[in-house]
């Protein structure tokens, strides 16, 4: 790892952001009203395009420190960075019109997303405890308000202050086992924290109680159980919009941030943590799955869908193997893509005064909308694992890094429980495709052809891309192997 004292160009990503996140802002008061929507808009998804090539360009094989140690460039921030711009990019225009319809597309909202994305930034390429930090707070405080844009409605602001409340308790936890770390080995770093505690021998209380304490607080920030309580109120909740942003990009920064914190800086309390992510998992996978059938709102089933998908994802993890996790990095990957094409079809459905949140609102699209109910259908098979989808990949390759950790019986209950939470994702097909349509009248599509044009990209994708899956399986064996 090559040292450099004060080293900008390693977040000149984030620098480039946040300079131009002020831009849009300035614009935005000047700019005439005919001008705002259409200028911020474009300019974000160039912010965004133009960071993605930044990264690009300037990743290196080696990893390099900067800011005197704050932060880290290599190859699994780079890769984490350019997923995180790109699938935010992504909801934006997806957004667009949703947002513009109910009112709150305006500069502010722009600037929260980009400042929100640069939050992401900072967690993935961390190398010190209160650089994390910074990077948790600030894309926390931004989706608090990003949540609560749409103050007209009730349910809106309520899952703004639940979403406020919790995540306050959950940083503060997070801060205080940071906290004890930092008392406990004397330093910040989180390099020399995996250092420092190798010294302790087993089992150390204190040291135990920070362990806890940093592992509640990453397992609320993704949503596992038990710490999961958030997650079905804010989704169905907040806008469909803020909900896309929500569920696709945060669940990379989180998997940064778990890799730093875990699988570098705690990689010596690893039989302690596993037991701990062994239980969250499990626990995640069948709650989640067993639950989500219940559910009528397909916002609320995407919750509970998330909610056991981070319980795949915490199985790479769990594995404690350069297997297991280019295994979470490649499902974390693939589950932003999917998600994200999941709420642009939700989102090209809904249009003002009529939200497709119920699962009923999909009856019969095949009869009026045959093109969008396939891309539908793509996806849910790739979040229900089935072949020849990448989502099938997924699973399969985070199963096999637990069997090869020793830990098969682990595997087979995920398996199982998989299989029983493929019934809610099948039930949407089948209620697209043999039921007819509501009374009500046609479905009516509500997206421009920019949005039908990416929306088919990336819902072909989770089937096209599957003969290539190797190529990004190697990227991320190759990420993984920087740490």
């Amino acid at each position: 790892m090559s040292l450099a004292t004060v080293d900008i160009m390693v977040v000149l990503p984030e620098i480039v952001i946040s300079v131009m996140a002020c831009l849009v802002l300035v614009l935005d008061l000047y700019l005439p009203a005919r001008f705002r929507m259409q200028t911020g808009f474009v300019l974000t998804l160039a912010i965004l395009l133009a960071a993605t090539l930044i990264i690009l360009f300037s990743s290196v094989s080696d990893s390099v420190v900067g800011l005197n140690g704050m932060v880290v460039k290599d190859r699994i921030s780079d890769l984490l960075k350019c997923g995180i711009c790109l699938i935010s990019a992504g909801v934006f225009l997806y957004s667009r019109r949703y947002a513009i319809e109910r009112g709150f597309w305006r500069g502010e909202y722009l600037v929260l997303g980009l400042f929100g994305v640069v939050g992401m930034m900072i967690m993935t390429s961390a190398n010190h405890l209160l650089t994390v930090y910074v990077g948790v707070e600030l894309l926390a405080l931004c989706l608090y308000a990003m949540v609560g844009m749409q103050r007209d409605s009730v349910s809106a602001s309520e899952a703004a202050m639940k979403l406020f409340v919790l995540g306050a308790l959950a940083s503060g936890v997070l801060l205080y086992g940071m906290s004890l770390l930092y008392g406990l080995t004397g330093t910040l770093m989180i390099s020399d924290i995996s250092v420092a505690v190798t010294r302790f021998g087993p089992p150390d209380l204190p040291l135990l109680l920070a362990l806890i304490l940093v592992v509640v607080g990453l397992l609320f920030k993704i949503g596992a159980v038990p710490f999961h309580m958030w997650v079905p109120d804010v989704y169905d909740g907040a806008p469909t919009s803020t909900t896309l942003f929500i569920a696709a990009a945060p669940k990379l920064a989180a998997c940064g941030m778990i890799l730093r914190l875990l699988a570098e800086g705690l990689e010596g309390l690893f039989q302690t943590w596993q037991e701990m992510l062994i239980a969250a998992s499990l626990f995640s996978i069948v709650l989640g799955n067993v639950v989500a059938i219940a559910q009528k709102n397909i916002k609320r089933m995407l919750a509970y869908s998330a909610i056991s998908h981070m319980g795949f994802f915490l199985l790479g993890i769990l594995s404690g193997t350069a297997l297991g996790y280019s295994a979470a990095l490649v499902y974390i990957l693939i589950y932003g893509v999917i998600t994200l094409g999941v709420f642009g079809v939700i989102l090209g459905l809904s249009r003002k005064g009529a939200e497709a949140n119920q699962i009923e609102d999909y009856k019969g699209l095949n009869h009026t909308h045959p093109w969008l109910a396939f891309l539908m259908l793509l996806l849910m098979f790739s979040l229900a694992g089935v072949p020849p989808t990448i989502g099938f990949y997924a699973k399969l390759s985070v199963l096999q890094s637990v069997i090869k950790a020793d830990l098969a019986w682990v595997a087979v209950v995920a398996v199982i429980f998989a299989v029983i939470g493929a019934f809610y994702y099948l039930r949407v097909v089948k209620i697209m495709y043999f039921e007819s349509p509501a009374d009500s009248g046609e479905i009516q599509l509500n997206c421009g052809n920019s949005q039908r044009l990416v929306l088919s990209l990336n819902a072909l994708a989770v089937v096209v891309a599957m003969p290539w899956i190797g190529i990004l399986v190697d990227i991320c064996n190759q990420a993984v192997a920087s740490l």
